[in-house]
């Protein structure tokens, strides 16, 4: 539910009053990354945070993942290095957090704070980090297609307003650099920037030179980087989903990247296993795949008169195995996945899509009939060419074998050269290119077609 407040309680919540610490436990255990508090029972629910005294006066605070009749497992948002037994633990309230557009063009923590440790000036509405996903029965349809600027998606991989996404790459493929170039080019008007177990380096070189000043200026970046704890990487992500959702009220249509769904669902991993959790599947314990679905069915169509929030959520796959735990685990739950293949990649392009693999669930109804059949021309070419290659490359193919053949290899440089198209000004401009290299004329573009 939307909660408002007025101006002082804002000014209140940016004192950051300290806490009342009247009710309190005490550590009981400490494990590798938990701790157990006795004391708290009656106090303390699942998810609740709870700060331990620190050698400085400071709380360190964690995050209750368990609780039993006698105890409260607790998993810290930092190393324990300065907790020992005996040592009081306080019941802390959340900090409400206040979305704004001050907080456009900032890299954000999982508390809302830039890096230097400064809260963005707040606005008036304070989100829910753990908010349900709006009613299916009444959230929109799937809204026109997004332009993307980036030729694959805006032909073959169209993707819709409230459609959900997931690109499957391995390491080094490309799929920071096509995630900027989405967040630069799409016509959304606000990215909403989710950087889950990212390298420290790689958080400034994305800010700065993949999206720089241009992207930035409509994205929020919010990052938890690969050395944080799990529990600061579920918090930073869905802080970055409820911002999204703040937006999308507002009636904005948002663009959410997520990078990546793998180390989010590696953190949940982590926590879970903590708190006792059975391992399942290359230890994934079952709780793993309703987590997943949670924070993906929070994106997507709004409803009524609200925006959307078109998502994009990264899954790495090493050695492109599609099988994998997480990647076999959100296909089902996603409206589409694009395939970066390092083939591909290896050879010079990018971005490194591999149109065969990779299907939007929002065709054929999202493009036009004249449409659908160039792009049914353009995969049969694709397909022809790539079963054939070797034997092309080998030259035991003669010309003339085969009529549809010979057309793929007419065609596949053109199209392999179209795939790789950016800063494309709209999506009719896109088309018009495809057609082009199929040598489909205007009048002749529904032939054939029923």
């Amino acid at each position: 539910m939307t909660t408002y407040v007025t101006a002082l309680e804002r000014a209140i919540n940016r004192a950051k009053l300290p806490i009342a610490r009247k009710s309190y436990g005490r550590v009981s255990e400490i494990n590798a990354q938990s701790i157990s508090i006795e004391g708290l029972n009656s106090v303390l629910g699942h998810g609740d945070l709870i700060g331990v005294d620190g050698p400085d006066g400071q709380l360190i605070y964690g995050e209750v993942i368990g609780l039993t009749a006698q105890s409260a497992t607790a998993i810290m948002h930092t190393d324990l290095r300065h907790i020992k037994t005996d040592q009081k633990v306080y019941p802390t309230p959340e900090r409400p957090l206040f979305p704004s557009k001050d907080w456009i063009g900032r890299v954000l923590d999982h508390e809302g704070k830039t890096i230097d440790g400064a809260y963005p000036e707040e606005g008036d509405i304070a989100v829910n980090l753990g908010a349900l996903p709006p009613p299916a029965i009444l959230r929109k349809a799937l809204g026109p297609r997004l332009s993307t600027g980036i030729a694959a998606l805006d032909t073959f991989l169209p993707l819709c307003q409230g459609q959900r996404v997931g690109l499957f790459a391995g390491s080094g493929v490309g799929k920071s650099t096509l995630l900027g170039t989405l967040a630069k080019s799409s016509n959304a008007e606000i990215n909403i920037i989710a950087l889950i177990g990212e390298r420290g380096r790689e958080v400034r070189h994305f800010a700065e030179k993949t999206l720089g000043p241009e992207g930035m200026a409509k994205s929020i970046v919010f990052a938890a980087t690969s050395d944080a704890s799990s529990a600061v990487k579920l918090r930073t992500a869905r802080l970055a989903m409820a911002t999204a959702e703040y937006f999308r009220d507002a009636g904005q249509q948002v663009l959410f990247l997520f990078d990546s769904l793998t180390r989010y669902a590696e953190a949940h991993r982590d926590i879970a296993l903590t708190a006792g959790e059975v391992p399942a599947l290359r230890a994934f314990p079952p709780s793993t795949f309703r987590a997943l679905a949670g924070i993906c069915e929070r994106s997507g169509p709004g409803v009524d008169k609200s925006g959307d929030i078109t998502a994009v959520f990264s899954v790495l796959v090493a050695g492109s195995d599609m099988e994998e735990p997480v990647a076999d685990m959100v296909r089902g739950i996603l409206d589409g996945h694009i395939v970066l293949d390092r083939d591909i990649a290896e050879r010079g392009r990018f971005p490194a899509i591999n149109v065969r693999q990779s299907v939007s669930r929002a065709l054929p109804d999202a493009a036009t009939q004249d449409e659908n059949a160039a792009l049914q021309i353009a995969r049969e070419h694709i397909m022809r060419f790539e079963d054939a290659r070797n034997i092309i490359q080998a030259g035991l193919y003669v010309a003339g074998g085969d009529a549809k053949l010979d057309a793929a290899i007419k065609y596949y440089d053109g199209l392999d050269n179209f795939v790789s198209l950016t800063n494309m000004s709209s999506i009719e401009t896109s088309f018009q290119n495809l057609t082009q290299v199929l040598d489909i004329q205007p009048a002749a573009k529904t032939e054939g077609v029923k």
